[in-house]
């Protein structure tokens, strides 16, 4: 009874003292709101670049096949395949998808009616393993059938900045030449089944064609691939994953060490070795240089952080030391009628429990507002920026975990700021509190 009386009072003298409060509470809500957007904006570039990167480079864990006699082209005969395959079962990862792909690396050439167009990556994909993928992407244009499209066939995918250079559409013919694993050139013709709008680093020069046919344009067994894709259902503990992976795939094949980086990919490829290795690599290792931007970023936002935070404890207590130095009589007479130093204390911290979840609350509406905002700031000034957007605009991404940290700051802040003069208020002598002090 007791405590629901000193909840009601401290409403009471949180609504009549709103005023004093007024500056307090702008400075916590345009704090919060600014600090969950920057993270908001921060989670979801990365949670972009990843989900790009994912699905370019076919999955969360890809195993990526050496062949000491196949020079630069990453190679993973069927027997590898199927090894590697054992010890996916035996790690128990919890793949939801496996993919294969054969990659051609960036000596593939586009010919169309006298132009050409140098690609960066052309890729084989088994069209009936991908589908969702494919139905996913956005399309300037694209056939409605394309009976070719099975092992074997002859129909490609495109971006559409390299359709817009050749000048050609969904449904025309045009040449692919590569070179074969003996190094000679080899063509094929195509037909172009749909034109992708991407026009990220990871799909400006990319070419999808089928699997098989690419194999036999290089000269490689239709069983035959780059890489083994694998889509983990739970990436929490993905890198605990890999390692289970690691050592099971020890166990079967001629492996390469864990790398977290380019850097340490590159040191390991350059080990001189006979056969075919096999390495395991994650996404973080592949977008180790777009992480260092990341990582720059993420000390702006922190420093940002810093800032807010300081900002607000510094509000608080300029603010509480004046409201409390005005209240001293107040105080000292619910002193005086029975009303304990603990009873005091209560009232002020829900006082300021209270101000905090109007702040936040405003805080909130207010971060929705600058969302919006920030959807019309314009990017395409910036190379490559591409891979942090979606549908081509900057997009906020509220992980409740990091949405709850940013609570607990301010919660946090507010209370450190407010702990002192709220202590110091309620342990008064109570003839200084009556006579309203200096």
């Amino acid at each position: 009874m007791k405590l629901i009386t000193l909840v009601v009072l401290s409403a009471k003298y949180l609504l009549r003292y709103r005023r004093r409060y007024f500056f307090l509470f702008l400075a916590l809500s345009l704090g919060f709101s600014v600090v969950t957007l920057l993270t908001a904006v921060k989670d979801s570039m990365y949670d972009n670049v990843y989900r790009s990167a994912q699905d370019h480079y076919a999955g969360d864990i890809v195993a990526v096949g050496h062949e000491s006699s196949m020079g630069n082209l990453n190679y993973l005969n069927a027997a590898a395949q199927d090894e590697l395959y054992q010890a996916v079962e035996a790690a128990r990862i919890g793949e939801t998808h496996i993919v294969e792909r054969t990659i051609f690396g960036n000596e593939g050439v586009l010919y169309y009616n006298g132009g050409a167009v140098k690609l960066k990556y052309v890729v084989g994909v088994d069209w009936d393993n991908e589908v969702s993928y494919f139905d996913s992407l956005d399309y300037a244009d694209r056939l409605d059938t394309f009976e070719s499209a099975g092992p074997g066939g002859n129909t490609i995918y495109i971006s559409a900045p390299v359709a817009s250079q050749l000048n050609v559409l969904a449904g025309d013919s045009l040449i692919l030449e590569v070179n074969t694993r003996l190094g000679q050139k080899n063509t094929g013709v195509f037909i172009v089944g749909g034109i992708v709008e991407d026009s990220t680093i990871f799909g400006y020069y990319k070419a999808f064609i089928d699997r098989v046919t690419l194999n036999r344009l290089l000269l490689i067994d239709d069983e035959d691939c780059s890489i083994v894709g694998m889509f983990i259902r739970d990436r929490r503990d993905l890198e605990k994953k890999r390692a289970l992976l690691q050592a099971e795939t020890e166990q079967r094949l001629q492996t390469g060490p864990i790398v977290h980086d380019r850097g340490e990919l590159d040191l390991a490829r350059a080990v001189p070795f006979e056969g075919l290795k096999v390495f395991l690599l994650t996404i973080p290792v592949y977008l180790s240089e777009v992480a260092d931007l990341l990582d720059a970023m993420n000390i702006i936002t922190y420093f940002l952080y810093a800032m807010m935070l300081v900002i607000m404890m510094v509000s608080a207590l300029v603010t509480y030391r004046l409201i409390l130095r005005e209240r001293r009589r107040e105080l000292g007479t619910m002193r005086a009628i029975g009303f304990y130093g603990a009873d005091i204390r209560l009232i002020l911290v829900l006082e300021t429990f209270g101000l905090a979840l109007v702040s936040l609350a405003a805080g909130l509406l207010l971060t929705l507002v600058l969302q919006w905002a920030v959807t019309f700031i314009p990017f395409s000034w910036f190379p490559s920026f591409e891979i942090f957007l979606e549908d081509g605009k900057l997009k906020t991404l509220y992980l409740p975990g990091t949405v709850l940290v940013n609570v607990a700051a301010v919660f946090a802040s507010l209370f450190l700021a407010a702990a002192a003069p709220v202590f110091r208020s309620s342990r008064e002598p109570l003839p200084a509190m009556l006579s309203g002090g200096r």
